[in-house]
């Protein structure tokens, strides 16, 4: 008997995998559906009967019929009893898009390429790596347990029950500046000595997403972007895909050495000077006041523009917070880049910009083009926070929990890794610069650690001819968690040395 072309059809189209958590009969359905889509099966052709059906797929008769049950439920298909089911056109019928009849059975698998050319980027290369261990260090993240998760499940509830909500919504054109702008003035004001307006600010998703829109208004192909030496990787990223040329400047105990950028740098050479001025990015070193000052008066006469990146300003333990350098910028040559919220959870954060007036102004043409959506309950939500002095109260909060995880890894480095690493206690931030002495090998210290349930990622490992080091993160660890992780990382550092 020969078969009819609606089994011939079925037999090449229809695959199914059992050992996946979707249904048998939804598989197939989809793929009949997909099928009446691209114009194979057209209006009232007769399906297999579910006896027929269950034999051509090899599946049980219950199964044939639970297809052909979902099909109708949808309304593709009509089942007519003692008739048998026939094929349905939507009502709302698309241009139908058939495959080449010689790839018929590719018409559910998706090419793994493009079949054209387009432009990779070296520069935005992913730096994720996958691992199963059970514990991590990281660059200084915060720790995501803390987050006041009962508190925002009532503040969220309120905030999204505000009637003003919608009237943002179907407002076409701000008239003014918002109610979280003005808040977030008013606390850069209260915390960070600064005396700006909502004109001189931006709020973004993140401090990378700032860093990305300025690097696009600053930089042009081979302008030169000055960093300290070994810097973030992110943000070195980012310079480069807008085509910057990074050049390193050397880094000591009072931070970036200014002289250096004098005595090997000519007047308008320099585009623009990355810095974190209150704790270096990796090695945590503060920027001092006198070479902030240096600073200042070397982009005055010299011409470039200095990103301030304060990534880390709220997490201050000693004394008071040195205020940020664009607080004392009388000449509009520093943007400021900072975090708020980094005590809670991520999709609360908000990263901003403060600079001049006319560059905030081309920098919302670009967020307008990126972000034009934005997060009007999370801009909700934290205006309140700001307003009711909580935001403050959160920080300070988990300022007392991450300066006890901060002494109690500064003890255990002591107890473990006294005599062969050297590490400065840092008055702020959750990450700790740790330098080996005798270097060894800091890939072969990760794999081993990686054997003991350790994860090392690659992005905190610092190895050169001058440097082997470390940036280890701490905040995301609480006391216990601290404990195994430096037992772990001393019996991995014991193995380098029984290897050999």
């Amino acid at each position: 008997m020969i078969d009819s072309p609606v089994n011939t059809l079925f037999k090449q189209l229809i695959n199914f995998d059992k050992s996946l958590s979707q249904p048998v009969y939804i598989q197939v359905s989809q793929q009949i559906i997909n099928a009446i889509q691209r114009g194979y099966l057209a209006k009232g052709t007769v399906l297999p009967g579910t006896r027929v059906l269950g034999q051509l797929l090899k599946v049980h008769r219950n199964t044939a019929v639970a297809v052909y049950e979902e099909l109708a439920s949808q309304g593709w298909v009509e089942i007519i009893p003692n008739k048998g089911t026939f094929i349905l056109e939507p009502a709302l019928k698309k241009a139908k898009i058939k495959a080449p009849s010689k790839k018929l059975h590719q018409a559910y698998s998706y090419a793994k390429a493009t079949g054209f050319p387009f432009q990779k980027s070296f520069h935005l290369a992913s730096t994720t790596q996958l691992t199963d261990a059970k514990y991590t260090i990281n660059d200084g993240k915060p720790d995501l347990r803390l987050h006041p998760v009962h508190e925002f499940t009532r503040w969220y509830s309120a905030a999204m029950k505000r009637k003003t909500l919608i009237n943002k919504w179907n407002r076409p054109i701000e008239s003014s500046y918002s109610l979280f702008q003005t808040q977030l003035c008013n606390y850069l004001n209260a915390t960070r000595g600064f005396h700006i307006s909502p004109s001189n600010l931006i709020n973004t998703r993140s401090t990378e997403m700032s860093l990305y829109i300025v690097s696009q208004l600053l930089i042009k192909q081979n302008d030169i972007v000055l960093v300290g030496h070994l810097s973030n990787y992110a943000s070195n990223m980012i310079f480069q895909q807008a085509g910057a040329t990074i050049k390193t400047i050397p880094i000591d105990d009072e931070g970036l050495n200014v002289d250096y950028i004098r005595k090997h740098f000519i007047k308008k050479s320099i585009r623009c000077v990355y810095v974190c001025t209150h704790r270096d990015y990796p090695t945590a070193v503060t920027l001092s006041a006198e070479r902030r000052v240096q600073l200042l008066q070397l982009a005055a006469a010299y011409g470039f523009a200095i990103i301030e990146d304060d990534y880390d300003y709220d997490f201050q333990y000693e004394g008071s917070a040195m205020l940020p350098m664009a607080s004392a910028d009388a000449n509009g040559m520093v943007i400021y880049l900072g975090k708020l919220g980094q005590s809670l959870f991520p999709s609360f954060q908000t990263g901003f910009v403060v600079a001049p007036e006319n560059l905030i102004s081309e920098a919302n043409n670009y967020l307008e083009l990126l972000d034009k959506q934005g997060d009007l309950i999370q801009e909700q939500m934290l205006s309140e926070l700001i307003h009711e002095g909580e935001i403050y109260r959160l920080m300070k909060k988990n300022i007392v929990i991450y300066k006890q995880r901060r002494d109690c890894l500064c003890k255990l480095l002591t107890q473990y890794f006294s005599e062969m690493a050297q590490w400065k206690i840092p008055s702020g931030g959750l990450a700790i610069w740790l330098e080996f002495q005798p270097k060894i090998s800091l890939v072969k210290l990760a794999e081993e650690s990686e054997k003991n349930d350790l994860f090392l990622p690659k992005t905190i490992l610092y190895q050169d001819k001058n440097t082997c080091a470390i940036r280890f993160g701490f905040g995301h660890l609480n006391t216990a968690e601290i404990t195994t992780v430096l037992k772990k990382l001393r019996s991995a550092y014991n193995r380098l040395f029984i290897e050999v």
